[in-house]
């Protein structure tokens, strides 16, 4: 069992749990969890515009079953269909921050 004590942010807990930066479980950590958020953002701007996977496929040139797989953070996403998905297919821009 993990000792959480002296535990007191947030980013304290994510380091006990996956490790340090630059780890590869910390790296596997940060690629799930954006994965995560991706799939959310998507499932909210398509069920904002109430288009279906299907619909929202269609109109982005792709399959349902890719945007299921998005919506559900399973597998790799291609970064020039994940652009053409919300651009083409949701009408909104992304925006890529590096850090």
């Amino acid at each position: 069992m993990t000792d959480y004590k002296g535990i007191k942010t947030f980013d304290e807990l994510i380091e006990k749990e996956h490790g340090k930066i630059g780890t590869d479980n910390r790296n596997e950590y940060e690629e799930n969890a954006t994965l995560f958020i991706v799939s959310e953002m998507l499932k909210q701007a398509r069920k904002e515009l109430k288009l279906t996977q299907e619909q929202l496929a269609e109109k982005a040139g792709t399959k349902k079953s890719y945007i299921s797989r998005i919506e559900n953070a399973r597998g790799n996403i291609q970064l020039s269909t994940l652009i053409r998905i919300f651009e083409k297919g949701l009408n909104k821009k992304i925006g890529l921050t590096f850090l």
